[in-house]
């Protein structure tokens, strides 16, 4: 029998940070990564905590010192520091797709975690939420098990739904009755597959597709879950 399968994007949606961020920083505190680094995205980090800049501008930035600088850095040590920040952080998600996770668990839905996050701290976290299957960017390793800067498969992770049918066929799942939770307009090709999708804490593009497309939008704030 094909199990039924529920899909969720992980930064902003489960946890309540994005893990190329706190993977980012973590690697500056230990001196893996310069200081530089985290002063290539100060600008944007300041604007969007103004409100004068996107969020998305701000993990951009990080992003593109994320890959800058992983280029000769040690596998162990990126590693360690994933499993640290995991360790440290795995308690900070949002109520409402914690205990959404929870309930789809007891029903035996195969649980499927997408992220655009460096699958090295995704894993981990997933794993202790529950996931069955997780996708996020592999960095290439080269000589000396060190990062060669590049990513492995980039084409696929960039595509949420290929990713989905992928593990619809592999894993022998059903999209009947699936669930799929997002945040951003990144998140609708994997939403336009599932029977019931939900958009939680959406951007203002996925808020506006969604509103057209009559889908879920639940907004969490504080201790009050909105359905709007």
């Amino acid at each position: 029998m094909l199990k039924k399968v529920a899909i969720f994007d992980v930064d902003g949606t489960i946890f309540r940070s994005s893990f190329v961020i706190e993977l980012t920083e973590g690697l500056v505190n230990e001196g893996i990564f310069d200081e530089s680094a985290r002063k290539s995205y100060e600008k944007e980090l300041k604007h969007w905590r103004n409100r004068e800049g996107g969020y998305e501008h701000y993990v951009n930035a990080v992003v593109a010192a994320f890959m800058k600088n992983i280029k000769g850095a040690r596998y162990e040590d990126v590693a360690r520091v994933a499993e640290r920040i995991v360790e440290e952080q795995q308690k900070h998600v949002y109520r409402y797709t914690r205990d959404l996770v929870k309930e789809l668990r007891s029903k035996n839905y195969f649980l499927l975690a997408i992220s655009q996050s460096p699958k090295t701290a995704l894993e981990g976290f997933c794993k202790r939420m529950g996931f069955n299957k997780t996708y996020g960017r592999i960095y290439e390793l080269g000589p000396s098990d060190r990062f060669t800067g590049k990513i492995v498969d980039e084409h696929l992770i960039m595509n949420k739904a290929t990713i989905v049918r992928r593990a619809v066929e592999r894993e022998k799942l059903t999209l009947k009755d699936s669930i799929g939770v997002g945040d951003t307009e990144g998140d609708i090709p994997f939403l336009e597959l599932v029977g019931r999708p939900i958009c939680f804490n959406p951007n203002s593009e996925l808020y506006r597709y969604a509103k057209r497309m009559e889908w879920e939008v639940v907004v969490e704030r504080k201790d009050v879950i909105y359905k709007l």
